[in-house]
């Protein structure tokens, strides 16, 4: 499991124990904590709007959907890889099939989105409805 993927997991735990306010607040004290304040890593926005994306459509088990993120496009990879892995689990155990299938015919190399989708799922934390 990546990195990110782990501070997806993470950030569940912290908000879970309300150790954060909301899902933003527990994804930047898990990949601080990971990566250090202020860190490109820790900033970096396609896997924190990917994590975001499935908490704003109640994806992600204990968080309740609502308002976290503006990005369209990496909420939208997300939820699309989650919609896959419902129809082809055996997904979850190759990050770049599954970011092949959620592209379709488009070309865009991988960046973290899909550590924190497969990581998800692969713990138990992801909510299909």
């Amino acid at each position: 499991m990546g990195k990110y993927g782990t501070a997806a997991i993470e950030a569940v735990r912290i908000y879970e124990h309300r150790l954060a306010e909301s899902p933003r607040a527990a994804w930047e004290q898990a990949t601080s904590k990971m990566f250090g304040w202020g860190t490109s890593s820790q900033r970096k926005g396609c896997p924190r709007d990917a994590f975001l994306g499935l908490c704003e459509e109640g994806l992600v088990k204990g968080i309740e959907s609502g308002d976290y993120t503006r990005s369209q496009k990496n909420k939208r990879y997300a939820v699309d890889a989650v919609a896959i892995l419902q129809r082809h689990p055996s997904l979850a155990g190759n990050r770049n099939r599954l970011w092949s299938k959620v592209l379709a015919d488009e070309h865009k190399k991988h960046n973290s989105q899909m550590d924190v989708v497969i990581a998800l799922w692969n713990a138990g934390l992801i909510q299909v409805k």
